[in-house]
């Protein structure tokens, strides 16, 4: 699983792989940077060069990009746009699936809450990968949990019944949610009864 946090100036690449038991383990991080004064041409082949040989190397099951909102700053989210899309093209070419979620949907997916702040979600994912320090910049940590994110909400869901702790899967024996994956499961449930009373 590779995780994007996509930006022009810095764009954050975290790969994870799940475990027995709902853990995951890291297995690659790092921070493409772009210099403001090159060219956008030269900085999007910058970030697409590099995004294309972690696919190659790593070949991932599914890319996960952080969804691009409107923000004040046009300019901004206009660099962060074009680093997601350089990134979706370079998994489609390969015919890898690509997951979009958004900055809440991460947020509660690795903290329980989709307003935590950045060092929250930082500090989760060192304690979810074991890591002996968290992730730097902000960027790295990011993408590492938009991995996660992914992981958990693809499975989760479908393995753990929402006022349990423990479940038992198909493939497998019972096993152990975090307080972050349990508050995930009823997040969802509630998403789905809202949606049917709509």
């Amino acid at each position: 699983m590779l995780g994007i946090d996509p930006g022009l100036t810095r764009c954050g690449l975290g790969a994870v792989d799940s475990l027995p038991g709902r853990r995951v383990t890291l297995v690659a991080v790092d921070v493409i940077r772009t210099p403001p004064h090159a060219e956008l041409a030269v900085r999007l082949l910058g970030i697409s060069e590099a995004v294309e040989g972690w696919l190659d190397q790593l070949q991932p099951d599914v890319l996960a990009v952080e969804r691009v909102f409107s923000q004040h700053n046009l300019r901004t989210v206009m660099g962060t746009a074009q680093a997601a899309g350089v990134a979706v093209l370079a998994a489609a070419r390969r015919g890898i699936p690509v997951a979009v979620h958004t900055p809440s949907e991460v947020k509660a997916a690795v903290t329980g809450s989709g307003r935590s702040g950045k060092e929250q979600v930082a500090a989760m994912v060192t304690r979810i990968l074991s890591l002996p320090e968290a992730p730097r910049p902000a960027d790295a940590a990011d993408a590492l949990a938009l991995a996660i994110c992914h992981l958990w909400r693809d499975g989760t869901s479908a393995v753990l019944t929402p006022h349990s702790t423990l479940s038992r899967s198909s493939a497998g024996p019972a096993t152990t949610a975090t307080l972050a994956q349990r508050r995930w499961v009823e997040a969802e449930r509630l998403s789905r009864q809202t949606g049917r009373r709509a």
